[in-house]
């Protein structure tokens, strides 16, 4: 008979027993900012520094902290922790917290908090941070009693990684830090939580169902987003989609579930997705959406997305199946235990899947991708962003790619083809000064590995100071800055909607010099003015051993196409660019309505919309 061992209870402070669970929970990096009700913690950490069980990195500003917490979580699939101290500095989280929730990325956010006795008092930097964070959390906790830390710790990880991923806020008094008790740790995955328990196995006469579909289906089309990242199901997207030669389109989320090299793959969809992506969805008979929300920047006018179409809905969040849009077979569960109990299905019921039932459909698609390709253009006088990108794909196609939110991010999104957990990009919150701190975080996750950051001028000037964190630990994040003087999204929508006033969005005035800025923070500044600088100037900045921060002056005017319009269907799309060899290749129609030319493949105008 084996003897049961009971360990004996140590006396701790709240402090050492949140350390200590936060290391037992495999926390190897801490992001954060210390501050006066938080010290009890940092000086806990301290010691477990000192023990090398963890490394703190110091950022210079909160947002930077949670940020970098992110990109470490997006980039692993691990819980990101970052800390915060009361008032200013739980409140300089919010931006990042918010951003984690819309993405649904796990981590754990631990804040100081002024003593307990205090609380409500309007004392010095108090704030409710639970109250104001509420709508941007997965859930939160306020700690006041020291011996319900190691409990709190093991739910709020359980939590943040179980089902839909998201961030945990845990509220930690002052004084609750400070008081000693008799701590018997928490083992990790020893959690039980009978009211939150996630679907994951999808039910099987809604399998079903959707089997029939796939099996009738000649115009099918997958959208994957990125559900089918977090829950590690490229495999299984790939497998469906050969398995029945389904072509498949990715959101801004889903990019590097399926590997866009593919033959099958259409590259993303929506606002400034590609024109044969956008084209499908207007035309396909059955869209499998994967791990997707069907989000606006998606869906462009909703009542006319995949209005053709029967649709499957795969999510583990019940409560995004049929909240846009109502699917036909709504399959609740694990994006990658449902695609493998499907594919299971398809065999043991020795369905075949038949390409030529979807051969005309192909090459339909095929038609529209060499009628419409992306289109990198080139200047005498000025570099394009678009050639800056693929130069940066060329010569380092596996980084690890961050970006900020605006043309650049939209760009990069078109034009990179990397792969899962390699782009990393804010999508639902679209916050700017995202890109150098969430770079940050994975480098310190994985620095064996090239990480890259695509940058905006207007965008790198939100979060500029965490050049200083790269200098103080040699992270060798790689920034590119795509610099055109404009917020540049902002100037292409005052210019498309509103008369050209283009008002409060130049930035060139008032602009610092990128490479003097870098070297201020003791960082290698570069800039490069024109083509023939490019290519070796990326060379140079990838062989550095240290962070780099490159200024890339690019033509100021450039808008980024194909582009949906809002209120507008997918098929309408501003500024798309026919092949030069369209013309000639294929018969030509007009549209009745604006009297656009169209190739005679297309079933509706992209200009307008009207059935042609």
């Amino acid at each position: 008979m084996q003897v049961q061992h009971k360990v004996a209870p140590k006396r701790v402070t709240g402090a050492c027993a949140l350390i200590d669970s936060l290391v037992r929970h495999g926390v190897e990096h801490i992001f954060g900012y210390p501050g006066g009700a938080i010290l009890p913690i940092y000086d806990a950490l301290y010691q477990a520094e000192a023990a090398g069980q963890v490394k703190h990195i110091l950022v210079r500003h909160e947002q930077g902290a949670s940020h970098a917490a992110d990109g470490y979580s997006r980039a692993t699939g691990k819980v990101g922790v970052c800390f915060a101290t009361s008032g200013p500095g739980a409140t300089n989280l919010v931006t990042g917290i918010a951003t984690a929730q819309m993405d649904s990325i796990p981590m754990v956010v631990i804040t100081g908090q002024v003593p307990r006795n205090a609380i409500g008092s309007d004392a010095f930097q108090e704030t409710d941070i639970f109250g104001i964070t509420l709508p941007i959390v997965k859930h939160s906790y306020v700690v006041r009693d020291p011996q319900e830390m190691a409990k709190v710790v093991a739910e709020a990880f359980y939590i943040a990684q179980t089902g839909r991923p998201g961030p945990v806020l845990i509220d930690v008094p002052k004084d609750v830090g400070l008081e000693e008790f008799d701590y018997l740790p928490v083992e990790p995955r020893s959690v039980k939580l009978p009211g939150y328990k996630p679907t994951v196995k999808g039910n099987p006469r809604q399998l079903n169902h959707a089997i029939e579909l796939l099996k009738r289906s000649e115009r099918p089309l997958l959208y994957v987003g990125g559900g089918a990242i977090t829950a590690g199901a490229h495999a299984e997207v790939k497998a469906l989609a050969e398995y029945f030669q389904i072509p498949v389109t990715t959101t801004l989320m889903g990019k590097g579930a399926f590997d866009e090299h593919h033959p099958l793959a259409v590259g993303m969809l929506g606002m400034h997705g590609t024109a044969y992506a956008n084209f499908a969805v207007s035309e396909c008979d059955l869209l499998i959406a994967v791990g997707a929300r069907f989000d606006d920047r998606v869906t462009g006018k909703l009542d006319e997305f995949a209005s053709r179409a029967k649709v499957i809905h795969i999510d583990i969040d019940p409560a995004e199946v049929g909240k846009n849009r109502a699917p036909h077979v709504p399959i609740v569960g694990d994006v990658r235990s449902v695609l493998e109990d499907l594919l299971q299905r398809l065999q043991e019921s020795n369905v075949v899947g038949d390409p030529q039932q979807t051969q005309v459909w192909r090459q339909r698609i095929d038609r529209w991708r060499q009628d419409y390709p992306l289109v990198v253009p080139t200047y005498s006088d000025m570099l394009s962003p678009q050639e800056v990108i693929v130069a940066l794909s060329q010569q380092a196609p596996q980084a690890y790619y961050t970006t900020d939110v605006g043309q650049h991010q939209m760009w990069s999104a078109q034009f990179l083809k990397n792969g899962p957990r390699r782009w990393i990009s804010s999508a639902g919150l679209g916050t700017m000064g995202y890109g150098m701190p969430a770079a940050m975080g994975v480098k310190v996750a994985l620095p064996d590995e090239t990480v890259i950051c695509i940058s905006g001028d207007a965008s790198f000037q939100m979060n500029l100071q965490e050049l200083g964190t790269l200098a103080q630990y040699g992270i060798a994040v790689k920034t590119v800055i795509i610099n055109n003087g404009w917020q540049g999204m902002v100037r292409q929508w005052q210019q498309a909607f509103y008369g050209e006033r283009y008002s409060c969005s130049n930035m060139e005035v008032g602009m610092p010099n990128f490479e003097l800025l870098a070297q201020a923070f003791g960082v290698k500044g570069m800039v490069v003015h024109s083509r023939d600088q490019l290519q070796a100037s990326i060379a140079t900045m990838l062989a550095e051993a240290g962070p780099v921060l490159m200024d890339v002056r690019v033509r100021k005017d450039e808008n980024c196409y194909p582009m949906v319009a809002p209120g507008k269907s997918n098929a309408q799309m501003l500024g798309l660019q026919p092949s030069p060899k369209l013309e000639q290749a294929i018969e030509l129609v007009y549209c009745s309505s604006c009297n656009a030319k169209n190739p005679s493949t297309n079933s509706f105008c992209p200009d307008c919309g009207t059935k042609l």
